[in-house]
């Protein structure tokens, strides 16, 4: 649920703070943070201490851990909302979150605070219509499962349809070693099925399938 303003706010665009990482964090999806700098333990306190979430976008120029005076890393113009689920505190300094990613957003414009921290003007992008998985995708599914059992439950989200064409697209596309470009593609796709055609074709360029 897109979590600012009213049902009519909600068409427009709306301040978020951005979290800049070189990963791709798809809806559903979980994604351990490990933060230690300042600027974004603040954020998290702040989301902890509010309710809300904060944005994932995609680092394509630049770096995770800032130096003084450097400038705002290069994003992606399609992140995604990130709700913490759980957090750490393994030692003095160090803060472990847990989160999952919620709905899309697209950035409208960027800008950087003193203390370093990202923030935009956002505006939500509409979820996939529920679409059932087709048989001919049935081999995905199938092996989706045997990467979750892999990757261990708790990698995995715990609320699972291999049924639904959207939510094995996005788990596939989290999973596989693709390129950050690819899964970034993958992400801004808005059709379950076309997503499901690339990855197709290639695990089948793999052998895996």
């Amino acid at each position: 649920m897109w979590p600012f303003g009213t049902r009519a706010a909600r068409r427009g665009s709306h301040p978020l703070a951005l979290f800049p990482l070189k990963t791709v964090l798809f809806p559903g999806g979980l994604l351990p943070i490990k933060v230690f700098e300042q600027r974004y333990i603040d954020l998290a306190k702040a989301c902890l201490k509010e309710g809300r979430p904060f944005g994932v976008c995609l680092i394509t120029q630049g770096e995770e851990v800032a130096a003084a005076g450097d400038a705002a890393p290069e994003i992606a113009n399609v992140g995604t909302l990130a709700r913490i689920v759980d957090w750490d505190v393994p030692q003095l300094g160090i803060l472990h979150l847990a989160t999952r990613g919620e709905s899309r957003f697209q950035v409208r414009s960027q800008s950087l605070a003193p203390a370093g921290l990202v923030t935009a003007e956002v505006s939500p992008l509409a979820n996939e219509p529920a679409v059932k998985l087709a048989e001919t995708y049935q081999p995905l599914a199938s092996l989706l499962e045997l990467i979750a059992a892999r990757v261990g439950p708790q990698n995995f989200p715990a609320e699972r349809d291999y049924a639904d064409a959207s939510w094995v697209g996005y788990r596939l596309a989290e999973l596989l070693p693709l390129p950050l470009s690819i899964k970034q593609s993958m992400l801004e796709i808005n059709d379950a099925e076309v997503r499901l055609q690339v990855l197709q074709k290639f695990l089948s360029q793999q052998g895996l399938i």
